[in-house]
């Protein structure tokens, strides 16, 4: 019993770590409210073209996101970002860890 609780444990931490990677991403970085007008909350956003396809991350709203928010409020500019990603509710949701304007 104690080696099937081990095993489902293993398990379900691997499948855990697996919904999430941390990756890189750059793109326009904009305000979800001020500039899409797809929230009632100021929301930081970064927009990339994948295979001719536009596609939006979301921040997740935390400490460095919140901070960084003022640089793409009232205006979009290119930014590099740092993070943890993952999906839900059909979005891509990125924790970051790190933003900074693109040079």
């Amino acid at each position: 019993m104690f080696a099937l609780a081990a095993l489902l444990v293993t398990v379900l931490a691997t499948t855990a770590v697996a919904a999430s990677k941390e990756v890189t991403i750059t793109g326009e970085g904009m305000c979800a409210k001020c500039a899409l007008h797809e929230t009632d909350k100021c929301q930081s956003v970064i927009q990339t073209q994948e295979d001719g396809k536009t596609v939006t991350y979301y921040l997740a709203q935390n400490k460095v996101s919140k901070e960084f928010h003022e640089n793409v409020c009232k205006e979009s500019h290119k930014v590099t970002a740092t993070g943890m990603l993952k999906e839900e509710n059909g979005k891509k949701v990125l924790t970051a860890s790190k933003i900074e304007l693109a040079k």
